[in-house]
């Protein structure tokens, strides 16, 4: 029996994971798959989440983790009308793999037991506790008991499918492709462009060591290689890209966040949080709502323990300004493009 189960180690699960391990708590960190393992994302760490990963686990983020060019200098955003806007702001340019690893190990240090290849089925709950069941990596399933449970496997994961019906035209198909080459752009940015014809959301452009990454994300993934061929097309034209091999592909789901960024804190004994909840920032910004929101999720569990009635509310009001947050980046975003003008309440 724990007292909770993390499911997701990516870093809304293991800021969850430790805040709680640190009062003390007996925590199950699960991840289905093992360690470390990719999730595709930009790798960028805006000034706010390395601030957030120095608050909540105490450590500065270590070179170990992070790839070339060291420093992120902030945004570039073209509007649909081809219009450029810069955003000046230090972050950090890390790699998910090794980021999270490392996000997951200071969990463990602190307490919490990190299950690899560990994938949360479905759960159910009775008087007092939820039982969750575990598919391991060697398919065999199996039950453990927790008081809580806080999920934070994003939309792609089982267990939030299984209790919200939450219906795939609400999601977003990211797809994103790392090549060898050359391009006339400053490494130092992280891209984002919102021309229609390149994309049914966005498509961007970073670098990752000595790799260039061209992504776009679309509604329907009927439409995504034309949506790609469109932006490797724009970007040989305005940016000299020049491609001499493709080194991997990537595809992931992320929320499609309305009007009004609902957030769903959870049923009963079991709590979201991350992208799981709906917290998502425009150009898919997650990082730094993913371990905000999970840190509240944490503290209120461990401050209304033995009360579950109040833990859901109180999380609710302790991340409201997390959430007020969330929409005024929508609303800001909204008003400098057409394609997210739907945002704008």
């Amino acid at each position: 029996m724990y007292d909770v189960i993390v499911i997701g180690a990516g870093p809304a699960g293991c800021t969850a994971a430790k805040t709680l391990s640190d009062k003390g708590y007996k925590v199950l960190l699960t991840e289905r798959f093992a360690m470390p393992r990719n999730k595709s994302c930009s790798g960028i760490l805006i000034k706010k989440s390395v601030e957030l990963i120095k608050l909540y686990f105490g450590a500065d983020v270590p070179d170990s983790v992070k790839c070339e060019p060291f420093r992120s200098m902030g945004m570039i955003l073209t509007d649909e009308k081809g219009r450029e806007y810069r955003f000046e702001q230090e972050g950090l340019n890390i790699l998910r793999s090794r980021f999270d690893h490392w996000l997951a190990q200071l969990a463990e240090k602190s307490g919490a037991e990190v299950r690899e290849c560990a994938s949360a089925v479905s759960c159910s709950e009775s008087e007092g506790s939820v039982e969750v069941c575990i598919k391991g990596g060697n398919s065999k399933k199996y039950t453990e008991r927790a008081s809580y449970i806080i999920d934070c496997e994003g939309v792609t994961g089982t267990l939030r499918q299984s209790l919200v019906n939450a219906p795939a035209k609400n999601n977003i198909h990211t797809f994103q492709t790392f090549y060898e080459g050359s391009v006339e752009l400053d490494p130092h940015y992280f891209y984002a462009y919102l021309q229609p014809e390149l994309s049914e959301y966005d498509a961007w452009f970073n670098v990752k060591g000595d790799m260039l990454v061209l992504g776009t994300a679309v509604k329907d993934t009927a439409g995504t290689d034309f949506y790609f061929n469109s932006f490797i097309s724009y970007m040989k034209d305005r940016h000299n890209l020049k491609i001499k091999n493709k080194v991997r592909t990537e595809k992931w789901i992320m929320p499609r966040i309305s009007s009004g960024c609902a957030v769903n804190y959870g049923i009963g004994r079991v709590l979201f949080a991350g992208e799981t909840a709906g917290f998502l920032n425009p150009m898919g910004e997650g990082i730094s709502a993913a371990v905000e929101s999970a840190f509240h999720a944490g503290n209120a569990v461990s401050k209304h323990f033995n009360n579950p009635d109040l833990v859901i509310n109180d999380y609710k009001i302790s991340s409201l300004n997390l959430r007020t947050y969330m929409q005024r980046q929508w609303d800001f975003t909204a008003e400098l493009s057409g394609t997210f003008s739907e945002m704008k309440l």
